[in-house]
């Protein structure tokens, strides 16, 4: 299936699909670890960006389309940024600046697919994969001569940084909402 074709199919579902090489695969609704992430993550993005009078905005479950096999391929990832205007209606992000990953146990191959796929997109900057099963993650941040990082950096405490839209807050608030913060 080209990525035309996909996004003019009638999937025999409601459910969010994807496209990865031509064939499209269903994609399983988070739980409520991994949506309390992208919920507690999405709002304090949108909250930075509208006190800093940002043209950017986060976009939740977003089309993103990778440069390799351009024409075979609409990835979804959790939550990205982007700071283009917003004139017409797409279909897909077309100049993501951030894309964040929630990374389920279940589904780590999968996910770190889409992540290397992101990286072939020339305007993503940053790359953020956040961990549901311990406050963790890993940032790839795209070196200033263009390239990536051979290892992501670990962030186990501390601040979260994404530098592309000046965005630094505790590690622990992404998680606010989560079974890992859950007071017992």
């Amino acid at each position: 299936m080209t990525v035309g074709e996909f996004f003019a199919w009638n999937p025999p579902s409601a459910q969010l699909w994807q496209l990865v090489d031509g064939e499209p695969q269903a994609m399983a609704p988070a739980n409520r670890t991994h949506g309390a992430i992208q919920n507690e993550l999405g709002s304090l993005i949108r909250n930075h960006l509208a006190d800093s009078s940002s043209p950017c905005s986060v976009i939740t479950t977003p089309g993103v389309i990778p440069r390799v096999q351009s024409d075979t391929n609409v990835r979804i990832p959790d939550l990205a940024v982007t700071c283009s205007s917003y004139d017409a209606e797409e279909s897909a992000l077309t100049d993501p600046v951030v894309v964040i990953e929630i990374l389920s146990p279940n589904n780590q191959a999968e996910t770190w697919a889409n992540v290397w796929a992101y990286t072939t997109i020339p305007s993503v900057k940053e790359i953020l994969i956040l961990k549901t099963v311990a406050i963790s993650g890993d940032l790839l941040r795209r070196n200033q001569d263009g390239s990536w990082p051979s290892h992501p950096l670990s962030i186990e405490t501390g601040q979260l940084t994404l530098e592309s839209i000046r965005l630094s807050i505790p590690l622990t608030a992404v998680y606010r909402t989560s079974r890992l913060t859950a007071k017992k």
